[in-house]
């Protein structure tokens, strides 16, 4: 199925809370990765969300962010026609206001992140309802999601030294001043690596947050943010409480890089001389009767390594979300 924008994603979240499940939002930033995350759901019958930051874009762009979102958008959508799923597009963690609004012009995501949740609350919501007016005034049905409390950690280059749990009254609040589509809130997570440590979650604030929305006739999705160091049981009781999107990144990138690593330490006489050979990388081993070996240091082969890597890790987390068998597309 093609790229979807933001109304079908919208259908996808109506059924989620319906269902209980939730989509987990991956985070690319080279194909590789993508690719294993579209085959990983297309296996498993889920739709996907694919999420890209401002760094992502950097990156894709060569430093011009604009141009690396043509890029994957143009790539994403060539790469879904493929398959018999929803693919969508989530722009993760914005910060900056012209390059949302570019986005918007190029309508390229289907949905939006505004994270204004650095600023005190009436700045976060200023700015977070200036992007919804944005969408509102471009006729667009791009999502917007705005997050609510702090989580700790670095998510893109933005760092937070502590956390900020989410409290349900201000949530409704946040909600009807903004009119964002998607909340993000703070129950105890946190962005990048959890160096084995014991996340604090309070899956009982996601209910409580859940609750309050519902009593004033607020069915918003929420979002969990920093979710890599949570294990299967943790996120399957927030999945209970109307978390319907769960982000993924960290997780990814180390699957690539111990994917690539675990190939080259089982074959490093393929890429490095071996004790007594001069290595001559500046003349290709020109002169030695050694050299290295295609099989492995072709960038396919292992490129092939970290799609499948992927696609096994992003079909596990579709169980897990229980978003597996749930495309609204086939």
């Amino acid at each position: 199925m093609p790229f979807y924008g933001g109304e079908e994603l919208a259908t996808v979240y109506d059924e989620a809370l319906d269902e209980g499940f939730g989509l987990v939002a991956s985070n690319v930033a080279e194909p590789n990765v993508m690719m294993g995350l579209v085959e990983g759901a297309d296996r498993m019958n889920s739709d996907l969300l694919l999420q890209l930051s401002g760094g992502a874009c950097k990156f894709a762009g060569n430093g011009d962010p604009v141009a690396g979102l043509k890029a994957m958008g143009t790539y994403i959508e060539t790469i879904a026609d493929q398959y018999d799923i929803g693919v969508f597009l989530n722009m993760d963690h914005q910060t900056d206001l012209e390059f949302i609004e570019q986005q918007i012009e190029l309508d390229i995501p289907s949905s939006i992140m505004i994270d204004a949740s650095h600023e005190p609350f009436d700045e976060n919501v200023a700015t977070s309802r200036e992007v919804v007016e944005m969408v509102e005034a471009a006729d667009s049905d791009i999502l917007i999601e705005a997050e609510l409390g702090q989580i700790k950690g670095v998510e893109d280059e933005i760092e937070a030294e502590e956390a900020f749990y989410t409290d349900p009254e201000q949530a409704v609040e946040f909600v009807e001043k903004t009119g964002a589509d998607l909340l993000a809130i703070s129950v105890g997570t946190q962005h990048g690596v959890a160096k084995g440590k014991d996340l604090e979650l309070r899956p009982d604030l996601a209910h409580d947050i859940r609750q309050a929305l519902k009593d004033h006739g607020l069915d918003t999705p929420l979002v969990l943010h920093g979710s890599s160091g949570v294990q299967p049981d943790q996120l399957q009781e927030m999945l209970k409480h109307g978390i319907c999107k769960v982000n993924k990144d960290t997780r990814y990138q180390y699957e690539y890089t111990r994917t690539a690593y675990d190939l080259y330490r089982e074959t490093p006489d393929a890429i490095v001389p071996p004790e007594g050979v001069e290595d001559a990388r500046d003349t290709f081993f020109n002169e030695t009767e050694w050299s290295p070996d295609k099989s492995v240091f072709d960038p396919r082969v292992v490129g092939r390594d970290i799609r499948a890597r992927i696609a096994d890790v992003h079909a596990d987390l579709t169980e897990v979300s229980g978003s597996a068998g749930q495309t609204l597309f086939k």
